[in-house]
């Protein structure tokens, strides 16, 4: 940049610019072209176009600089300032990178992660009513697009990014949280080959069919259609609910489970077709759960043939449309009724051959049987065969044991075991008298050790001795007790002399007959003479009055010495 002719502007004062580097100095008017610093040759003025040259004027005086005086702010002024620039400057911004230090949500369900591509990183906060709302698993190296607001935190003087909406590069985050919940249920044994409990049949007639749909939707009225065009005997019982939006999964999950407590035989979750938003709802883990802990058969019955959802793959049967489902549950009535009566007349005519047959067995066993009278008479004549010999067998034994019997009673008569009972009996009254002669003597000897013990007990006891030592204690206690009023007495008379020459020495007493005291208020010091004041000192003057105890309750007045006398006689 060239200057322009003439002489040089004086170097501006230095100064503190705002927060942007804009100058607060005012905008400095060049110095007089022929202001000259002392000694020195000032280069010629530029002339004017078309101008002839003039000579100079007489130099002025130079024009005095003001002087700036410095702003200072401190760091929490200044990084205010920042924090309002930068959030108003950037309210909505889409940010690209990649995911780095991801730990998943912290104890209040808050996500803090960075954001990095080559040249930088930033911090991102993901707020936990956010976190809630995303679809997909959130993974270190992950490249996504964030949008949110750019947030500066005062406290350390540093910026992140708020993210209000996230998701992935390269595949839709709907598509993403799809197969990442797919996968998670078949690694748990939900869905797939793995399956922890295989798909239940559905049953061929089922008593009561619960349907889980909205109760104003077209997939109901399509189901019903169908169904009662097949069969009106069926019964449904509808549970309902949302099929889209906030909140539809918890909805759709409570409706099944409510319908697992009830009697119906199958569970049919069906709506309409729409879009993959549309039906979201039954992607959704809660109600991949719900199906799952189902304790009746499930049918999923969701959209068009074309549309695939996770309720699909965790269900016993997946219809591809409400009507299919339908169809599939209700048999067609005059077909059941046509085939029942078929069956009927097959199953009489089937017993009716099945009673011929048997009469015709009948027969045939009829004939190759036996009269039985006769099979009787033989058995009874061969059991009074063997009644006879063992009648000849059991006679000699009997006689054998009769007469050991009576054998055994005459010694039992020659023992006479009553006899030997009262020998014994009259030994043990002998014993008896024996033991009571000793008990009887025994009591009278320890009677009389008894009574000697306590004669000698009288004689050796403490009573008398307690006695005296009682008497004596109590004349020691009067005694010592007059000797302690005695002292007593002389003590208070000692007492009161000294309190009476105390008393008499006292300066409280010779104040009480008008006398004061008299001392200096900026010391304490006892005034005794005019030599211990000058004038101008303030002093206490303190009057034993109403009988005071001590100087602290004596009377006290101010003075101020405004003059001093020589001795004088008092």
């Amino acid at each position: 940049m060239k200057k322009r002719k003439g002489a040089e502007p004086p170097p501006p004062e230095e100064g503190q610019g705002d927060l942007f580097g804009t100058s607060l100095l005012p905008p400095l008017r060049p110095a007089s072209p022929v202001a000259k610093a002392a000694g020195s040759k000032p280069p010629p003025p530029a002339l004017p176009p078309r101008a002839e040259a003039v000579p100079p004027p007489s130099a002025p005086a130079p024009i005095p600089v003001p002087r700036v005086e410095r702003t200072v702010l401190s760091v929490g002024e200044l990084t205010r300032q920042l924090k309002q620039t930068v959030e108003s400057r950037f309210p909505r911004v889409l940010v690209r990178g990649e995911v780095s230090s991801f730990r998943g949500a912290n104890a209040r369900g808050h996500w803090y992660f960075t954001l990095k591509d080559a040249d930088a990183s930033i911090d991102a906060k993901v707020w936990a009513s956010m976190a809630s709302r995303i679809r997909f698993a959130l993974r270190d190296g992950m490249e996504v697009l964030a949008e949110g607001s750019v947030d500066l935190y005062e406290p350390q003087g540093r910026y992140s990014l708020i993210v209000s909406r996230l998701e992935p590069v390269g595949e839709g985050a709907m598509a993403l949280a799809f197969e990442q919940l797919k996968q998670r249920l078949a690694a748990e044994g939900l869905i797939g080959d793995r399956r922890v409990r295989p798909p239940r049949p559905v049953p061929f007639l089922p008593r009561r069919i619960g349907v889980v749909t909205s109760r104003t939707g077209a997939a109901l009225q399509d189901f019903l259609r169908v169904l009662h065009s097949r069969n009106p005997r069926l019964g449904v019982l509808l549970a309902d609910a949302r099929v889209q939006g906030e909140g539809a999964e918890e909805d759709v999950a409570r409706a099944i489970e409510r319908l697992g407590r009830t009697d119906v035989d199958v569970i049919v979750v069906t709506r309409g077709g729409g879009s993959v938003e549309d039906l979201w709802t039954f992607n959704e883990e809660r109600v991949a759960r719900a199906i799952f802990a189902s304790p009746v058969p499930v049918v999923s019955a969701i959209g068009h043939e074309i549309d695939f959802t996770i309720a699909d793959f965790v269900a016993d049967l997946r219809s591809p449309t409400p009507s299919a489902a339908a169809e599939r549950l209700s048999p067609v009535l005059a077909d059941l009724e046509l085939t029942l009566a078929t069956q009927s007349g097959r199953l009489r005519r089937a017993f009716e051959r099945r009673v011929l047959e048997l009469r015709e067995r009948q027969g045939q066993l009829a004939a190759r049987l036996t009269d039985p009278r006769r099979a009787v008479n033989q058995q009874r004549l061969h059991l009074s065969e063997q009644v006879e010999a063992m009648m000849r067998v059991l006679r000699p034994q009997a006689r054998e044991h009769r007469e050991r019997l009576r054998a055994l009673q005459e010694r039992l008569q020659r023992a006479r075991p009553q006899t030997r009972l009262g020998e014994q009996r009259s030994h043990l009254l002998k014993l008896a008298g024996r033991l009571s002669e000793a008990a009887r003597a025994g009591v009278s000897r320890r009677r009389g050790e008894l009574a000697d013990a306590r004669l000698g007990l009288e004689r050796l006891t403490p009573t008398g001795r307690v006695a005296a030592e009682r008497a004596r204690m109590a004349k020691a206690r009067s005694r010592l007790l007059e000797l302690q009023r005695g002292a007593l007495s002389s003590a208070q008379t000692h007492f009161g002399r000294l309190g009476g020459r105390l008393d008499a020495l006292s300066p409280l007493k010779v104040m009480s007959r008008g006398y004061a005291v008299t001392f200096r208020q900026r010391d304490g010091v006892v005034v005794r003479s005019t030599g211990d004041v000058v004038v101008g000192d303030v002093l206490g003057i303190k009057l034993a009055a109403h009988g005071a105890q001590t100087l602290g309750g004596c009377e006290e007045i101010e003075a101020t010495v405004t003059g001093l006398k020589g001795p004088v006689d008092c």
